[in-house]
């Protein structure tokens, strides 16, 4: 490409943009003073149809170029003032209009401003529904009939403009009509989109604020009850056992820092930078030892059976996640409930099966109260296991008194788990 079409071309985008900024301005201005706007380009056509006749431009085109003076100027006037009124009564003040079209043909005085009855048809098009446009062509064309069958000689140059002007006037309405309907329809819906991102925003939110807290429960609730059940063990054998206190102390101290670093990672994602915050996995079914070996260390004896045989592929992080804290968070009831009964004892059960995952979680405690008692930790652990279509069941054991020994109360927590996700 030559220097001189890219100077042409650059000159041709230059044009169009400073027209375009031009059509905003005059939109802006439309929009703020329509009243002003309307006033303006009424003023402007009144003294063009004034000019056409003063200056009787109106006979070189006249069929009757001896119509009466008069009638002449009150046609124009009436072609061109209404035009104030075109976008609110459009469909009125082409109905004015008619009365002088038919003067105008016959009188044979074919004033140029008869065409302003087009931009009235633009408003019609633009702004009333198709019928209103139908009921416009018939009011346009009738006059126009009229004057064809009074001048029969000069038809075709009374009746095929005015047909053209109207059926052009018509489709540009229908244009800049569609065109602003498509515009308010990707407008409105950019806004519902919008909207729809900010629910969405506000939903995932409350999501994560119910995941964390019921992740700082397990973490807090839990720690905070093994630590409980040492500092009592240890003070209990502060007198008898200095070594065992000291024991009890360094697992204090261990449990302390573990909780504090849980909570640091768990809280770590909410600060400004989350990407230094630590990504350490989330606790596993491979962690379920740690866990029984820090409520053992709390004075709790607990025994962990896995039935079954586990499948190829391990479940997802998500369900082994349910598992943990599920079982956590029953052993640490057991903690808080349990006093100081020295036959307490928990055992967990993991029982694999073609598709699903069981818990089962009981304890030799003494009987509590069930989820209706209004504790988050159960309703917590029924909604894990809600995420994944799984049922959780916590309640007393079901024992029964013998001949040789009385009924024993305790405590259980079902937790049954699909190991595949439901199809929907």
């Amino acid at each position: 490409m030559t220097d001189d079409h890219k100077d042409r071309g650059a000159g041709t985008t230059a044009l169009t943009r400073h027209l375009q900024q031009l059509l905003q301005r005059v939109r802006a201005l439309d929009l703020r003073r329509p009243l002003f706007w309307n006033g303006l380009l009424t003023t402007f056509w009144v003294i063009f149809a004034v000019l056409d006749f003063t200056t009787g431009g109106w006979r070189t085109v006249a069929g009757n170029r001896n119509a009466p003076e008069s009638v002449v100027l009150l046609m124009s006037v009436a072609f061109s003032a209404p035009l104030l009124w075109r976008r609110s009564r459009p469909t009125a003040v082409l109905v004015f209009m008619t009365p002088f079209a038919l003067i105008n043909v016959w009188t044979g005085a074919l004033v140029q401003a008869a065409y302003l009855q087009e931009i009235v048809v633009f408003n019609i098009a633009l702004r009333l529904p198709m019928r209103a446009l139908a009921r416009a062509g018939a009011l346009v064309t009738v006059p126009l009939a009229v004057g064809s069958v009074r001048f029969p000689h000069n038809w075709d140059l009374l009746f095929v403009p005015h047909l053209w002007a109207f059926a052009l006037a018509a489709l540009l309405g229908i244009v800049v009509r569609t065109r602003k309907d498509y515009t308010e329809a990707l407008v409105d819906r950019a806004h519902r989109l919008e909207f729809e991102r900010d629910q969405q925003a506000r939903l995932a939110a409350a999501t994560e604020r119910t995941r964390i807290a019921r992740e700082m429960h397990d973490i807090i609730g839990h720690n905070l009850s093994v630590i409980t059940g040492l500092a009592d063990g240890g003070a209990y054998a502060a007198a008898k056992s200095p070594d065992r206190a000291a024991q009890a102390l360094e697992a204090i101290s261990t449990t302390s820092r573990q909780a504090l670093t849980e909570l640091r990672r768990l809280l770590g994602v909410l600060r400004d930078h989350p990407a230094e915050a630590d990504r350490t996995p989330q606790p596993t079914l491979d962690d379920m030892d740690a866990l029984l070996t820090g409520v053992r260390t709390a004075g709790l004896p607990v025994r962990l059976s896995v039935r079954g045989t586990p499948p190829p592929s391990p479940p997802t992080a998500g369900r082994q996640l349910t598992v943990y804290r599920v079982v956590q968070e029953a052993l640490t009831n057991t903690l808080k409930h349990g006093g100081t009964d020295p036959s307490l004892a928990a055992e967990v059960t993991l029982t694999y099966r073609a598709k699903e995952l069981e818990a089962l979680i009981t304890d030799t405690g003494t009987t509590r109260d069930g989820p209706e008692g209004g504790g988050q930790g159960i309703t917590g652990m029924c909604e894990r296991a809600s995420l994944y279509d799984g049922t959780l069941e916590a309640g007393p054991l079901p024992t029964q008194a013998t001949a040789t020994a009385p009924a024993t109360a305790g405590w259980q927590v079902r937790l049954r788990l699909p190991l595949e996700d439901t199809p929907s």
